[in-house]
């Protein structure tokens, strides 16, 4: 396991970032998409001043080099600790393909990775935020893969977003009660492709009648769009909840050993719910930039608020892209 300090009487914050996702041509200088990125993610440090980053995947597009290498030079700019998990995107080209990306990424010192065991993907590996030597919370940092094939009601075999692998879900298993062995019973799960659990979440938080979509941020914090027991919600759902289709059992592990209070996803790019179900905070974390599609009123990042007690709180950090867009009057 990874450790890093959080200083005694402080909030230790991270600050996720997810789906970048610029290819190479769109890091070149004067690209209206990387001046998007790189100005919201200068906005966001500057605001949150965290004490990790963390990206939960689509960094780039399988095989653009040059983008990964680029994201990299920016985090490190802002001399904070940084840690990514893989992506769809980022794992279609093949684990040589992540494997290349890993070992140049290894070469940057602020850069927080392992590849963890090679059969179970690449990089499943955990931070501990430690206050005087006590670990007070850990970051499960899981490769939710790319697709797998799935088998329908019908018969039909076809292939779809990946889950977690019965044997990551031991090896969760294993992190957690290595860590309560050590007295931490607080932490999070970071991954790109939500759980099947973020379903059964929405179908039980959301109000039924009302069409997600015509729902807006400000709205969905107000609790009228969320059934009782869920008022406490907010973010909106303006796409398909794309996880695997079938019961991947995550939940079932996280509920049983319960110190996972959070999980953080990202994959679509236009939700951002956060929904306390069964005492776990599942969320969707703020699209970071325009990679690939987006909704700029969707722009920026989640923050986590560790105390000396654990993760306190999150909430989604929102940057107006307007300043780097270009100008179509």
């Amino acid at each position: 396991m990874l450790s890093l300090s959080k200083t005694p009487g402080r909030d230790f914050t991270v600050l996720n970032l997810t789906d970048p996702q610029l290819g190479t041509d769109e890091w070149q200088p004067g690209h209206p998409n990387g001046e998007i990125l790189i100005g919201t993610v200068r906005e966001l440090v500057g605001r949150v001043r965290p004490d990790l980053i963390t990206v939960s995947g689509d960094l780039s597009w399988a095989g653009h080099d040059a983008a990964y290498d680029a994201l990299a030079d920016l985090l490190d700019s802002f001399s904070v600790p940084w840690a990514p998990v893989w992506g769809n995107h980022d794992n279609q080209g093949g684990p040589e393909n992540v494997e290349s990306v890993v070992t140049r990424y290894l070469r940057h010192p602020l850069c927080l990775y392992e590849r963890g065991p090679r059969e179970l993907g690449s990089g499943n590996y955990v931070i501990r935020i430690e206050e005087d030597g006590r670990p007070v919370t850990a970051l499960v940092m899981m490769d939710s893969h790319d697709r797998d094939p799935f088998t329908d009601a019908s018969g039909k075999e076809t292939l779809v977003w990946a889950r977690l692998i019965p044997e990551q879900i031991s090896w969760y298993r294993e992190q957690i009660r290595a860590l309560e062995a050590d007295g931490c019973r607080d932490s999070a799960m970071i991954l790109h492709i939500p759980i099947y659990a973020y379903r059964t979440a929405f179908a039980a938080a959301f109000r039924d009648g009302l069409d997600p979509k015509s729902v807006s941020a400000a709205q969905s914090a107000d609790g009228s769009v969320w059934n009782e027991g869920y008022r406490d919600s907010f973010g909106v759902l303006w796409e398909e909840i794309c996880s695997f289709p079938g019961e991947d059992h995550v939940f079932d592990a996280i509920r049983a050993l319960g110190s996972t209070k959070y999980v953080l996803a990202g994959h679509d790019h236009v939700n951002n719910t956060v929904i306390r179900y069964h005492g776990v905070h599942l969320v969707y974390s703020l699209k970071t930039g325009p990679g690939c599609y987006w909704d700029p009123r969707l722009n920026g990042g989640t923050a986590l608020r560790i105390t000396s007690e654990g993760i306190a709180d999150v909430r989604h950090e929102y940057v107006d892209p307007s300043p780097w867009m270009p100008d179509k009057s």
